[in-house]
This record gives C-alpha cells, sequence and structure tokens, in this order.
C-alpha cells in the first residue's frame, strides 16, 4: 500500500518536494469544488473497468461504495483536504486508501489525471452553464414582463446621448431581451461544442485497456468520445468559449446598468428604483445611490480579465499537458461566480424599476424628435426627394429653437411658412405618440409591433 504520506509519483524522486512548491504547486483549495464531479467520473470509469473485465469485480464494488462514503464526507464537511496531495483527485484517491485499502490502487487504471482533470472540468463548465442560462431565462421573463407594461409608454429614444426620435419603453426593454436572447444562444452553442468525453485519453495517447469509451461517454452524459487523445488532455477552448460567453453577457448587463444609471441621473429622472436597491451616503443625507447597477458594470472588468488571462496561458503552450493550465479553473470558477451573481442583481434591478411616464412623454416632446416624421411626411404625401424634404424641416426645426418651441407647439401658419401646400391634419406629424406609432417597419418601436413581438425563451 501506498504511504499515506507520499504522494503517487514519489518513488520516482529521491528528495520530497519543497514547501514552496508544495504550496504553490497545490490547486486543492480551487479544484475542490470539483468534488463532486471527479467522484461521479471515478465511479463511472470503474463500472466500465468492471463490464470490460479490467479490474475484477469485487474490488470495482468496493471502489464505487468507497467513493460514496467519500462523497457524504464532503457533504457533511467532514472530509479534510490536504494539500500536500495537490488536487482533489489525489485527495480523493488518498482518502480511498483509507477507506478500502490496496482496493483503491485499482481505480486509477487506465486513464491519466490528464484525461481526468479535463473530464471533471468539462462536467463542472457543462452544469454551470445550464445554471447560467436559467438565471439568463430569468433575466429575460423580467424583462418581458417589465415590457408588456410599458407597450405604450412614449420616452425619447436616444443618439449621442441627445433627443432622436420617440420610442415605446417597452421597445427599448426588449433591445436588451435580443442581447440577452443571444447570450442565451452562445452558452447554448458551447454546450454543443463541449459535447464530447474526454476520459479514456489517458495522458496523450491513449491506453492499450481494451475501454469501452461510448460507455462512458453515455454514462457521463456526453454525446461521444473525443477523436484525438493529444489534442484531449491539451484542449481548454471550452474555457476559453465559456469565459468568453461570460464575457459578452457581462457586457450586456453593463451597458444596461450604465444606461439605468444614467436615465436615473437627476439630469434625466426618466427611471427610478425601490429603495432597497439603492444606498445612501455617509456624508450627504439626501443622496439615494444606483449603487447595483455600478456594481454590475464594474464587474465586468473582472469578466473581461478572466477571459484575457486564460488567452495569454494558452497562446504560448505547446501541445499535450502542461502545469500551466493548472490555473484554468480558478479563472473559470470566478468568471462563474461574478456573471453568476451579476445575473442575480441584474433581475432585481429589473423587477425594481419604475419609468415616470410623464417626464418621459415630455422628454420625448423636447429636441424636436419629430422633425424625421415631417421629413417623411414631405417625402409620402407631397412627393418630394428625401434630402429636399430634410432641408426643410431643418429650417423649421431652426425657426422653433429660434422661437423657444417644441415642434408640437407650432401653429399650421408657422409650418406654411417653409412649406405652403399644408392643411390641419399635418399638426398630428408632431404628436410623440403618433409618430412611435407610426414606424410600423418590422422590428420597429409602435405598440401594434411591440404586441405581437415574439417573446419565445
Amino acid at each position: 500500500m501506498t504511504n499515506k504520506n507520499k504522494t503517487v509519483w514519489s518513488n520516482r524522486f529521491k528528495s520530497t518536494t519543497s514547501k514552496s512548491f508544495q504550496r504553490i504547486g497545490s490547486s486543492i483549495n480551487i479544484d475542490k469544488r470539483l468534488y463532486e464531479q471527479d467522484i461521479f467520473a471515478s465511479k463511472v470509469h470503474t463500472q466500465m473497468l468492471i463490464k470490460n473485465k479490467i479490474i475484477p469485480a469485487k474490488e470495482g464494488r468496493k471502489i464505487i461504495k468507497g467513493l460514496d462514503k467519500i462523497k457524504n464526507q464532503i457533504k457533511k464537511g467532514k472530509f479534510i483536504f490536504r494539500e500536500k496531495f495537490e488536487d482533489i483527485h489525489l485527495n480523493i484517491e488518498k482518502k480511498l486508501y483509507e477507506i478500502i485499502g490496496n482496493s483503491a490502487g485499482y481505480m486509477h487504471t487506465a486513464r491519466s489525471r490528464n484525461d481526468q482533470v479535463v473530464t471533471d472540468f468539462k462536467l463542472w463548465v457543462k452544469e454551470s452553464t445550464l445554471i447560467l442560462i436559467n438565471e439568463l431565462n430569468s433575466l429575460m421573463k423580467n424583462i418581458i414582463i417589465k415590457s408588456e407594461k410599458n407597450t405604450e409608454t412614449v420616452m425619447p429614444g436616444f443618439t449621442h446621448l441627445k433627443n432622436a426620435q420617440p420610442i415605446s419603453f417597452a421597445h427599448y426593454l426588449l433591445a436588451y431581451y435580443e442581447m440577452f436572447k443571444r447570450d442565451n444562444q452562445r452558452f447554448l452553442n458551447n454546450l454543443n461544442l463541449i459535447d464530447e468525453s474526454p476520459l479514456g485519453a489517458a495522458a496523450l495517447s491513449g491506453t492499450s485497456y481494451k475501454i469501452d469509451r461510448n460507455f462512458t461517454s453515455k454514462k457521463l452524459g456526453f454525446k461521444k468520445p473525443t477523436n484525438n487523445s493529444i489534442d484531449t488532455v491539451s484542449d481548454r477552448d471550452f474555457a476559453i468559449d465559456f469565459l468568453y460567453a461570460c464575457a459578452v453577457c457581462a457586457m450586456h448587463l453593463s451597458r444596461l446598468a450604465e444606461d439605468f444609471i444614467i436615465l436615473n441621473s437627476d439630469a434625466y429622472q426618466l427611471i427610478s428604483f425601490s429603495d432597497h436597491m439603492l444606498t445612501g451616503s455617509s456624508i450627504m443625507p439626501q443622496k439615494k445611490n444606483p449603487d447595483p447597477a455600478e456594481l454590475i458594470r464594474g464587474r465586468t472588468g473582472i469578466n473581461y480579465g478572466k477571459l484575457n488571462s486564460i488567452l495569454t496561458i494558452m497562446k504560448g503552450l505547446p501541445i499535450s499537458y502542461f502545469k500551466d493550465l493548472q490555473d484554468d479553473k480558478a479563472l473559470v470558477f470566478d468568471g462563474f461566480d461574478t456573471l453568476k451573481d451579476t445575473l442575480i442583481m441584474s433581475n432585481e434591478l429589473i423587477k425594481n424599476i419604475k419609468p415616470n411616464k410623464k417626464r418621459m412623454f415630455e422628454m420625448a416632446k423636447s429636441g424636436y424628435t419629430t422633425a424625421t416624421d415631417f421629413a417623411d411626411y414631405l417625402v409620402k404625401d407631397k412627393n418630394l426627394s428625401f434630402r429636399e424634404a430634410y432641408k426643410i424641416s431643418s429650417k423649421i426645426v431652426n425657426y422653433a429653437e429660434k422661437k423657444r418651441k417644441n415642434l408640437d407647439e407650432l401653429t399650421l401658419n408657422e409650418i406654411k411658412k417653409f412649406y405652403k401646400d399644408l392643411n390641419i391634419s399635418v399638426l398630428k406629424i408632431f404628436d410623440v405618440k403618433n409618430s412611435m406609432n407610426s414606424k410600423n417597419s418590422f422590428g420597429g418601436t409602435s405598440e401594434k409591433n411591440v404586441k405581437k413581438y415574439d417573446k419565445k425563451i
């Protein structure tokens, strides 16, 4: 039996590993999160070894029973993780020796830590992806609920943070729904790409044992085994894809948060939040600050950093396995934790947003937001070219600006100074709600479009 105080590979060496390297080289404080995946994969691997008569069935059953005991110990907080055993894989194997004795030595037949770790890691990424998809679905549902209550709510649409054209507040919210729908699809695409089992690739060249990789793939929930053993142990594309999807999703959440911060500001006052989504100031009694939105915006940098770090680790690695890959899990775990918390905060933010409908309507009327509508009217009803109509509308805007009037405050006689062939019906062109509802092209902001919007999740 291997000495319980030694590493499994210690027989090759004349001296023990330096204490500083033991500390730095150990990943147990990070990868202990993989204990469920490691135990699950080890049980499946053992089942295959029994089925193919690679190990005695009696020894295999001892291994599976022992692994179940270890899982229960970890769940109950009774398992001691030891740095000297480096990682979750060896910590579990060492404990298995304590429980079932020499029978534990059969478990690692026909596999390496190289294919073991990537199997565990892929299983974890698959499960975590589903968690993020679930959080995204909740966010999208909350956006739909909020948008359905605000189909008729008119607000100013902005370009360059300047009033541009009247839009529906629901249409504005659904723009973010589209972003999150793409994020959702991006995570789903990753699940398709990751759906190959690494188990059986061994160290890098496969194994001479008559293993059944299709059996283990199916039992582990993968579609098929990986095709090339060298690529298998060196592949971390799935981790990069995961962190990329997290970074893009975080970017979309940051844009939403930035919008909310601006719209909530005293300069705009277009939205407000429930008090439990705000914080105060230590010196200014009047303050109500949108800190959750600011945290959402700020934490995007963490997700970007994790993606950049793993890309940097991978860029110079020759093919096959290297110790550099030890740090991949901490990056992915942190990226997941950060985005999950950000999605939870974003859900709360959406549920607790309150549009200032009166302020939105009044602001939509300022800034000459219906000037384009008038130009379009001249094109459609008076057969002018758009550039000619644009020029006339510009002159009316200049006139209104000089008179300090909104466009809907101009009289028919004032408008006719710039184009004579008009009647009283032209005044409705300057109504912001009419403007919003006139945009009925596919994907436009009209109430009709928003009500029939495809809101599938």
